[in-house]
């Protein structure tokens, strides 16, 4: 076997790309760069430019970051198949890990350049990897929050110092509040709901059988991955910047009707999310009456992505 067929088939095993159509793996596997590197060794360090993605053909490594002090959390090990670099690549921002080599590890790079021609060929694509970054977020915030209870434990208060601090907090907000005309409320106000165009389930549903409609799940992703209407994009505000980047690529997309639904009892996830489109330029946003539970009494389509366990 060639090496070009090797690399072909290493590209269609990764998995990453593999509903790729045939012809364009022949392209691809021309672009691609074997890479073989030793035992501990660094593939990139947190603050590095995104300029690569990597696809694992061989080995391991260890993603890991370090804070100010030098403390390193790890964050996941990866092998064979799997693949990493492109939350830098979509983000445009530096390298937000360290990446090292466990064993002598084989790699397939691709250039940013060859990367981006990718997506903007396959957009579809770009919501795969959202919603893997998505997983990943979610995973690294867990395992950091892990790491930073095991390494403090605040000293035990008791009830006196509790109230003393608690009272003292509240009269220092009150005089700053005095003294400040802006002010800053005690208890933060909730979205105004009459600010906000809303929209019936049946009409909503009229408007996605034209296809000229967004709908967004404005809830958290464990939500979305319950129960959703079927065809809607998940966009948590903790990811927003993200997935919108994903989501609206093109100018002419702010003109398009969006569809915002996602709010509980307790949080209003959907007016939040309405309010931030309509700051970024989308003069069309609507909010769902009533919600997903609206929508589902109307027996309208649904997806459920993950089915809870008995």
């Amino acid at each position: 076997m060639s090496e070009n067929e090797t690399k072909k088939e290493d590209f269609k095993g990764s998995g990453v790309f593999g509903d790729l159509p045939k012809e364009k793996w022949e392209e691809i596997s021309r672009a691609l760069e074997k890479l073989t590197v030793a035992p501990r060794s660094i593939i990139f360090r947190q603050g590095d430019p995104g300029d690569c993605f990597y696809i694992i053909t061989s080995g391991k490594v260890r993603v890991f970051r370090k804070d100010s002090d030098g403390l390193e959390t790890q964050l996941s090990v990866l092998g064979a198949g799997e693949s990493f670099g492109e939350m830098a690549l979509l983000t445009g921002e530096v390298r937000s890990a360290n990446v090292e080599t466990l064993e002598e590890t084989g790699f397939m790079v691709l250039s940013k350049e060859q990367f981006e021609r990718i997506l903007k060929d396959f957009p579809h694509l770009s919501l795969g990897f959202v919603k893997q970054m998505s997983g990943w977020l979610l995973r690294d915030e867990k395992i950091i929050e892990k790491e930073a209870q095991q390494q403090y434990q605040a000293p035990r208060m008791s009830w006196f110092d509790f109230v003393l601090v608690i009272g003292v907090s509240l009269i220092l907000m009150i005089v700053f509040n005095e003294s400040n005309p802006n002010g800053i409320p005690l208890f933060p106000k909730l979205p105004d709901k009459k600010a906000f165009s809303m929209i019936s389930p049946a009409a909503a549903m009229e408007e996605m059988k034209k296809a000229e409609v967004i709908v967004v799940d404005a809830g958290p992703a464990n939500f979305y991955k319950e129960k959703h209407i079927k065809g809607a994009i998940n966009m948590p505000l903790a990811i927003f910047d993200i997935v919108y980047l994903m989501t609206f690529t093109e100018p002419e997309e702010k003109a398009k009707k969006v569809i915002v639904y996602g709010g509980t009892i307790s949080k209003l996830y959907d007016y939040e999310l309405a309010n931030i489109l309509m700051l970024r330029g989308h003069k069309d946003v609507q909010v769902l009456e009533g919600g997903l539970s609206a929508w589902e009494k109307k027996s309208y389509p649904l997806a459920e992505v993950a089915k809870k366990k008995k």
